[in-house]
């Protein structure tokens, strides 16, 4: 086993290769992994291909795996396969199980970036990309630790096993099936002791964090469809029941200006709040004030109050509307009225809330509103849905990434929940009956979903060094 003395020595090599982990990250950002858009699914591909190779020239042997085919506009694409990799497999250290994923949002520089999406531009010691911290580079910074040991001589700590898909930002479609039924029971988990994810982020922008839970999400979709009729003759004289019209009532109907879900009995299920986790939102280290300047808001919610912002960003759900599928949305006027249209909305669920039950409110509640409204157009509603996940951060897992993080950042880090979702976490720890950890790279102004996504430099490279020293704190831990 690597000693302590190795730490330094790796900490001088990541020191000594910062320009090569700049390029890999820029070959990385450069392909278009964008999940949802099927004409950039042969990019997907050639993201998990080329992640492939990276993880054969570090020794793992690696397998794709097939999940098959999604419907897109009624045709049948095929789905990318999941990059499945193994590293070690000494039965005398422990064996640490490393997911994330290779694909990225949707992206355009007139969305308001300042540089091409998918060029990666430094400016100001912040490297600016789609994918550079969601979640290309804490993938990447996995292979740099494993890269580390092996430039100065020592073997890894610890086995390695590695689960990397490029469907994650589209519901991992196919994912919990081959977790479930297929690696599960063929023993790919067996002989795992721990499960590390790094695609989340720092609460604010200076203090290190673990991340002990996450919020569930619900995807919904709500079409509305016109009879069969003349749309143009719409234009003068309002003779059609718009579709539109009818889709921006219901989508109203759903939250109000506060954030508050306008959903009946929605809160109902939300787990109450307790006298020791109310402790925790007055100790933890979070600026309201530094947080707004950071992201260039005008004003926070909820009066900038710390303790209300962090509970509605990790023990309240929120509802998100996000698009309008069909509609004209290119520069200039237009008078085309569409036929059909496909509001998306999203929920965060938290703990006790479960996505059947939030299912059955928000359809109860939007098939009212739709009787109410008298519409003779039609309408329909389905969803995809993510359960909530907490851990214990008092596990010796939580302790030694804890330890690993006072070392490289000399604080220590904060046991913080989380406002996303990662929906593949509690299938993972279902799958493997073992303990998940969430260990970020990223900064919480790293603006991941949205225009300008960047990644500090600091933070990438202390990252690879955090890992590697994750790594070699897991290896200490009691078989």
């Amino acid at each position: 086993m690597p000693s302590e003395k190795t730490l330094p020595q790796i900490f001088k090599y990541v020191d000594e290769n910062v320009e090569s982990y700049k390029n890999l990250l820029k070959e990385a950002v450069a392909i278009p992994s964008v999940s949802c858009d099927a004409k950039y699914r042969d990019d997907c591909v050639r993201m998990v291909q080329w992640t492939k190779d990276k993880l054969k020239e570090v020794g793992a042997t690696t397998e794709l795996r097939d999940v098959g085919f999604q419907n897109i506009d009624g045709k049948e694409i095929k789905l990318p396969p999941v990059l499945v990799g193994t590293l070690g497999n000494d039965p005398k250290k422990n064996t640490i199980c490393i997911y994330g994923h290779l694909d990225v949002q949707p992206a355009l520089k007139s969305d308001g970036w300042e540089s091409e999406p998918f060029e990666l531009v430094e400016r100001n010691g912040k490297l600016y990309g789609r994918g550079s911290t969601d979640d290309k580079g804490p993938v990447l910074g996995w292979l740099h630790a494993i890269n580390a040991y092996k430039g100065v001589g020592e073997e890894l700590p610890v086995n390695l096993k590695f689960i990397f898909e490029c469907m994650e930002e589209s519901g991992s479609e196919g994912l919990d099936e081959l977790l479930m039924d297929k690696l599960k029971p063929e023993g790919f988990f067996d002989s795992v002791d721990y499960v590390c994810i790094s695609d989340n982020y720092w609460l604010g922008t200076t203090k290190p964090c673990i991340t002990y839970g996450l919020r569930g999400i619900s995807y919904y979709f709500l079409e509305v469809e016109c009879a069969k009729m003349d749309l143009h003759s719409g234009v003068y004289g309002g003779t059609v029941h718009e579709a539109m019209s009818d889709l921006i009532y219901l989508m109203n109907t759903l939250v109000d200006k506060d954030g508050k879900i306008l959903i009946t009995d929605v809160y109902k299920s939300v787990a109450p709040l307790t006298e020791n986790e109310k402790k925790l939102y007055d100790t933890i280290d979070f600026d309201p004030e530094a947080y707004r300047k950071s992201i260039e808001a005008h004003k926070l919610a909820h009066n900038g109050v710390k303790e209300q912002l962090l509970m509605h960003r990790w023990r309240y759900p929120s509802l998100s509307l996000h698009g309008i599928e069909g509609a004209a949305f290119q520069p200039g006027a237009k008078t085309v009225i569409p036929g059909k249209v496909i509001g998306k909305f999203s929920m965060r669920l938290v703990p006790d809330q479960e996505p059947a039950e939030i299912e059955k409110l928000v359809f109860d509640f939007v098939h009212k509103k739709w009787a109410e409204r008298g519409s003779p157009n039609k309408m329909r509603i389905w969803a995809q849905s993510g359960r909530a996940w907490t851990e214990n951060p008092d596990h010796p897992h939580y302790q030694a990434a804890a330890r690993a993080t006072k070392l490289i950042y000399q604080t220590d880090p904060d046991m913080s929940r989380e406002g996303g979702s990662i929906p593949v976490t509690i299938t993972l720890q279902e799958a493997s009956n073992k303990n998940v950890l969430l260990l970020p790279m990223g900064a919480g102004d790293d603006m991941a979903h949205s225009q300008n996504e960047k990644l500090n430099v600091r933070n990438y490279i202390e990252g690879i060094k955090l890992f590697a020293t994750y790594l070699m704190e897991v290896g200490k831990l009691a078989k």
